[in-house]
């Protein structure tokens, strides 16, 4: 008899602790406070969740851009920038979280570039100026991107809830008006029906695919 009341209150108490530890969902909207229109594709970043084993991934210069613009890694991955192009590329980055430099090369660096601190590394090219790309390096899970919209559906798992009464998220985008660093935005409990958070954007950059002369040098190098 006593095994079996065991048993029961053992059930009853994981059952509580189970029910306790629901997934909080909270619909996000993302605008921008200047134009007051909706920041889509923006990625959004939950602190606390915790991150995926670092992996291995690549970014390609392909008709002298870097594919994709924006890569999403944990921190302590490995990344490899393969040249497809025809033209010797030079690639660096002088961000805190990353400095690094491949000097002029084609085809594929002797070794990937690890990424062992979190942040926003910006990647260009000493050859090509208008070559841009962003690796995000996380310690906590991406929970996604906003849609068209500027939308997301927030999901806080218990891990995110450090006692503190809040949360913090980090917010990124392309066109931050500074895009070097996230936005970070502290949410208290009890937690609201939804929230509506606006970040700083920079006008849409002019399309020019125009070469200067040193770039027509190595065009066919």
């Amino acid at each position: 008899m006593i095994y079996k009341l065991t048993i029961a209150l053992l059930l009853v108490l994981v059952g509580a602790l189970c029910n306790g530890a629901e997934t909080d969902t909270i619909p996000l909207e993302l605008t921008d406070g200047l134009s007051g229109k909706p920041v889509a594709d923006a990625v959004v970043i939950l602190e606390g969740v915790p991150s995926e084993s670092p992996l291995e991934a690549e970014i390609v210069q392909k008709n002298r851009n870097f594919h994709p613009h924006t890569l999403i890694i944990p921190k302590h991955s490995r990344v490899d920038f393969p040249n497809q192009d025809n033209t010797q590329h030079h690639v660096y980055s002088f961000s805190p979280a990353k400095v690094f430099n491949i000097e002029l090369y084609a085809g594929r660096p002797t070794e990937p570039v690890v990424f062992d601190k979190a942040g926003v590394v910006e990647i260009g090219c000493n050859i090509h100026d208008h070559m841009q790309a962003f690796i995000l390096v996380t310690d906590s899970a991406p929970s996604g991107r906003t849609d068209e919209q500027g939308r997301l559906t927030l999901e806080i798992p218990p891990s995110a809830d450090d006692g503190s009464g809040k949360i913090e998220l980090q917010v990124w985008h392309p066109r931050l008006t500074d895009n070097t660093q996230m936005v970070r935005f502290t949410v208290d409990q009890p937690y609201p029906e939804s929230l509506e958070l606006s970040v700083e954007l920079s006008p849409e950059p002019a399309s020019d695919d125009r070469l200067d002369g040193l770039q027509e040098r190595f065009r066919e190098l």
